[in-house]
Order: structure tokens, then C-alpha cells, then sequence
């Protein structure tokens, strides 16, 4: 199974080095000098790691073959994609992979059915749950200890517990948003392959 690791930035100064935006809680496993990437676009690759350093907290990498500034730039947008096995597990036990969350059947602790997760949106501070609720609209479910109290993949469920508002007003107001305005960070930008997330 393919999962999304990363998207290469900007190049950064004149020796091929390029800025990642890293999306896996493993960069080290995932991301580590030796590691042999998949693309998209596919013509781009596949790229091998040859350095890595964090400079400005800011993860860089350098790519066998990438000795310039330009040939650095050339590759700004493209998705670094690892192949993970299906059955692989994350080694925190409190700590989940986007492929495991997605499809969840969302519930409060009392029982009662809030709706499906449809995308895990990663967001700098913290990551979202993006839920569909059975009317169609959408609810935005920080994945974080205090609201998230149970991911039960047994039984196909996360459990939260949400404090006053956040589900009934949150989803009227996300239904309403233009669909247009809902892109940018988050797993579903790139049909087919997800990217790997954290846990609460």
C-alpha cells in the first residue's frame, strides 16, 4: 500500500537541498538516508535520500542525483511516497495510521451516531477529523486525547466526547462552506494514497 510521507518545498541554497513538509510520524523510519521514494508525478521519480539534517526546525533532504539549485526547484510539489505494508502498525500504541481512521463510524460516549470520517486534514497544530454526517453535511473533529477518547478499530469506531457546540454548530456552519475553500493540508488531496497520521 502506498501512503503519501512527505511534499518536497522549496529548494534551499545551491547544493540541492530541498525543504519537506513532512507527513508521517516516522521521518526517521520513512525519510532516512537510503530510503528509495515513490513520486507523484511518477516521471519525477522514484528518489533515493541521500542527506538529511533539520535546519530552522525545518526538515531538508538531498536526493542522489539533485546537485543544484535548479534541479532542486524542479522537484518543489512533488509527493514522496513510501510503501508501507497494510498490516504495518504504527510502533505508539496510541498512535494511528490515516488508512486505519479512514471510514471510522464516529460516536459519542453516550451512544450516539455523529457520522463516517472522510479525511484526516493535518493541520500544524494539531489534526482534524473531517466527518460526514448521514444529513451529508460535514463536522470537524479535533483528534486530540480530551474529545477523542477511544479509537476502536475492532469494532470500526472512534469515540469521542465533544464539548457543548462543537458538533451541532461546527456542522451547520462546515456545510454551508464553498467547496472551493476546502483544500490545502490533509490526506484527500491526492486521490488513491493516503498519508500517514498521529495519534492523540
Amino acid at each position: 500500500m502506498q501512503l503519501v510521507v512527505a511534499r518536497i518545498g522549496r529548494a534551499h541554497g545551491i547544493k540541492g537541498e530541498v525543504t519537506v513538509e513532512v507527513r508521517t510520524d516516522e521521518p526517521e523510519l520513512r525519510l532516512g538516508p537510503g530510503a528509495v521514494l515513490a513520486t507523484d508525478p511518477a516521471s519525477t521519480g522514484p528518489l533515493t535520500i541521500e542527506t538529511g539534517r533539520v535546519h530552522s526546525g525545518r526538515l531538508l533532504l538531498r536526493f542522489e542525483g539533485v546537485r543544484d539549485r535548479t534541479a532542486a526547484e524542479a522537484l518543489r510539489n512533488t509527493l514522496l511516497i513510501a510503501e508501507v505494508d497494510p498490516e504495518e502498525l504504527p510502533e505508539d500504541e496510541d498512535e494511528f495510521y490515516d488508512h486505519q481512521l479512514m471510514d471510522l463510524d464516529v460516536v459519542t460516549k453516550d451512544g450516539v451516531e455523529v457520522g463516517r470520517i472522510t479525511e484526516i486534514s493535518h493541520l500544524p497544530s494539531q489534526d482534524l477529523f473531517i466527518v460526514e454526517r448521514p444529513d451529508g453535511s460535514e463536522v470537524m473533529i479535533p483528534f486530540v486525547e480530551e474529545i477523542v477518547t477511544e479509537i476502536d478499530l475492532e469494532e470500526q469506531r472512534a469515540i469521542i466526547d465533544p464539548p457543548p457546540g462543537l458538533i451541532d454548530d461546527r456542522a451547520e456552519i462546515v456545510s454551508s462552506r464553498d467547496d472551493g475553500e476546502d483544500s490545502g493540508t490533509g490526506s484527500g488531496e491526492d486521490a488513491g494514497k493516503g498519508s500517514e497520521a498521529g495519534g492523540a
